[in-house]
């Protein structure tokens, strides 16, 4: 059985963690599934990932676990840059990435929403990055989650603490807290379709590559002459709505 369900909905790209009895935990299968989803989200406007039953994603899979236990030095590398590449996936993914995330995301179900470009938490969300209190560290996820919560990653990765939304609202791991996520993710994705399709995603690019001045404005004047930059900016001065808004409810 597949442990993910991927469901095109129009120009949204609907990806869902389905393993519910495991509290859809990590293992080899889940992360292959994740990496080959997010390589090809084709001419999706936005992609909405989430989990199935009661958690978001709660981390490693026990079994998996236990089955890396006895794998060789280099076997260990090449399972962590399996996860590491899953992950630069995700992150890279040329489509805005919207989260919703409830109950658990632990170790590695935080390190999938720091790759999220948009990250909407339930109350009841529960974070932590709790390897250290297995005697390992979260290093494969790092680079992503350091650069979503910076220097907060003094505590959390030290301690393995779990801690609640709030907190993950307030260092920066997610963007909002909701006691209506779910329709606030919808909102956000109708939003996401609202602008040119190309546009939002140069818009992703340019916060990922960080230009300097002089690439900036040439980005700016590229964006500017285009098909699409051309009808937004003519739609907004003729006072219509742009092409790209017919199809969008």
């Amino acid at each position: 059985m597949s442990a993910l369900k991927v469901v095109r909905d129009g120009h949204v790209l609907r990806i869902t963690l389905a393993r519910p009895e495991r509290r859809n935990a990590f293992d080899a299968a889940l992360i292959a599934e994740l990496t080959a989803a997010f390589s090809d989200v084709g001419d999706a406007r936005a992609v909405l990932l989430e989990g199935q039953g009661p958690s978001f994603c709660s981390g490693a899979d026990v079994e998996w676990q236990r089955s890396a236990i006895e794998l060789s030095y280099d076997e260990n590398v090449e399972d962590a840059l399996r996860l590491y590449r899953m992950l630069e996936t995700i992150e890279s993914c040329p489509a805005p990435v919207v989260c919703c995330v409830h109950g658990f995301a632990l170790g590695g179900g935080s390190g999938l929403v720091a790759c999220a470009d948009i990250a909407i938490a339930w109350p009841d969300a529960v974070f932590g990055f709790t390897e250290v209190r297995l005697g390992i560290i979260p290093a494969a996820i790092s680079p992503f989650v350091l650069a979503k919560i910076g220097n907060a990653a003094r505590r959390y990765f030290l301690t393995g603490e779990r801690f609640a939304a709030d907190t993950a609202l307030r260092i920066g791991l997610v963007s909002e807290v909701s006691e209506d996520a779910g329709e606030r993710a919808e909102r956000i994705v109708l939003d996401l379709r609202s602008g040119g399709p190309i546009a939002v995603r140069e818009a992703k690019r340019l916060v990922r590559d960080r230009p300097d001045g002089s690439e900036a404005a040439h980005i700016a004047a590229a964006r500017r002459t285009s098909d699409e930059g051309q009808d937004g900016l003519r739609a907004f001065l003729d006072r219509r709505s742009p092409s790209w808004l017919d199809d969008v409810g």
